[in-house]
């Protein structure tokens, strides 16, 4: 029953970390253009 006492918090951490990760991600653009990267594997071009 101990080891719930330390999981409860540390599992509210992970969740507040993955939306602050989330939103940081959003406000910073990096969801603007998801179809640059998979036209860019496809494409002829030799690098």
């Amino acid at each position: 029953m101990e080891v719930v006492f330390l999981l409860i918090p540390i599992s509210i951490i992970i969740i507040f970390l993955t939306i602050w990760a989330f939103v940081w991600s959003v406000e910073n653009d990096q969801f603007e253009n998801l179809d640059k990267e998979a036209e860019r594997i496809l494409s002829e071009e030799d690098r």
